[in-house]
């Protein structure tokens, strides 16, 4: 036996539990139906419920040919073959009618509660006795369903765990909801932090501060400002009288990646190798790739900002270590030294401000941009000293954040 159970207990198998297990059929020829009685197939069964997106239909004849796996309500409708097998779901006791294909096996127990029936299904003693045949498309043959060893409890007893098991899910729901709320408060919590950072309103003004106009022009003499503080028509906001509005293009640039053949990639470093940063690099569970220094024409250095070009990663913003970065990717270039703050500029590629015109740009999932698309864009400027109380008041407030979610995570 798989382990001991309480005395009043008892070990049987499968078979002995349930007076049905048996597949269904495909319909000869698919013959489906626009209507008529639910095919359930294994895209149908899930462990929360049948599902019936895709559903297919059979006609009452099809159906009376197929009568002996027709399904009735409390049956049990397990996946046994495929990459859902294991899958199972419950029928609801104000089910109709229905039959079901041979990837999907009907269960009907006797003398056990569904509930605790289905939790069993879903357990890891389940799975892990589970034998499974074929070297394709793998399934559990009837023969071994019907001999899986099953933890028989009183009914009184099998009652009471099935009550215990939905009020421990319905707490498990309602944590998962809980903390799905508190992600999405707390991302629209930084996206208030960075509209007020940019609009001058997170932290007060000094007016000890060089104003960032006078800076702009004691760094680059020949700078034009395209408006003081945003009182020009031609601004997006107003924004405080110490700073100025910019082109992007007139203090930014943006440099586009370069991409190197796939056959000079490695994914453990080499001498003279340097790590190729893509897109990817920042999903889960990366795999580093490198590539020979000598074709790295577009390289980066430790804090660099790199902004994501093209398709679903469109707008995303990353900070590089020291390597290369690939044509999915452009890296911002600051033209003047001790005039933007690099953290600052980080957090405004963030804001919404740079997003909304970035979509505005790029209309479609798999556009990009190059650097003539920032012509039109505005980089507010805040005077230096500014720029750094203002990025040490962004990661202050977001540390605070991050660590109310870390603290209900453990929770």
């Amino acid at each position: 036996m798989p382990y001991e159970v309480p005395e009043n207990w008892v070990w049987t198998d499968i078979e002995h539990i349930c007076s049905k297990i048996g597949s269904g059929s495909t319909p000869r020829g698919s013959n489906y139906s626009s209507e008529g009685i639910p095919f359930f197939r294994s895209q149908n069964i899930y462990n929360s419920g049948l599902v019936y997106e895709d559903i297919k239909f059979i006609s009452e004849d099809v159906h009376q040919t197929m009568i002996g796996t027709e399904v009735l309500p409390n049956d049990l409708l397990l996946n046994i073959t495929g990459g859902s097998l294991g899958r199972c779901a419950i029928v609801p006791e104000n089910f109709q009618r229905g039959n079901v294909s041979q990837h999907v096996c009907i269960m009907r127990p006797i003398l056990v509660v569904p509930e605790y029936f289905h939790a069993f299904v879903l357990s890891s003693v389940f799975s892990k006795s589970m034998k499974i045949t074929g070297s394709g498309r793998e399934g559990l043959p009837k023969y071994n369903l019907e001999r899986m060893f099953f933890p028989l409890p009183p009914l009184s007893e099998q009652h009471r765990i099935a009550s215990e098991i939905e009020r421990w899910l319905a707490l498990i729901e309602q944590i998962e909801q809980s903390q799905s709320d508190l992600q999405v408060t707390i991302k629209q919590t930084k996206r208030k932090i960075l509209d007020l950072a940019i609009h001058g309103k997170l932290v007060p003004q000094d007016p000890n501060d060089e104003p960032a106009s006078e800076l702009l022009k004691r760094i680059n003499p020949k700078a034009e400002i395209t408006c003081d503080n945003g009182h020009d028509e031609k601004s997006p906001f107003e924004i405080p009288d110490t700073w100025v509005w910019c082109r992007h293009n007139s203090i930014l640039d943006i440099s586009g990646g370069a991409q190197p053949a796939k056959s000079y990639f490695e994914t453990i470093p080499r001498p003279n190798y340097i790590r190729l940063y893509q897109i990817r690099d920042y999903g889960e569970s990366p795999v580093p790739i490198y590539i020979p220094i000598s074709l790295a024409s577009k390289q980066t250095e430790k804090g660099d900002i790199l902004l994501a070009r093209y398709g679903g990663s469109l707008g995303k913003v990353f900070h590089a270590e020291q390597g290369a970065y690939n044509v999915a990717m452009a890296k911002v270039i600051f033209k003047f030294d001790n005039l933007i703050y690099k953290e600052f500029a980080y957090y405004y590629y963030l804001s919404n401000l740079y997003q909304g015109k970035l979509k505005e740009i790029s209309r479609t999932a798999q556009a990009g941009f190059n650097s003539t698309d920032f012509n039109d864009m505005y980089f507010p400027l805040p005077p230096l000293s500014e720029q750094q109380r203002i990025v040490a008041k962004i990661e202050e407030l977001f540390s605070v954040l991050d660590t109310l979610l870390s603290t209900k995570n453990r929770k």
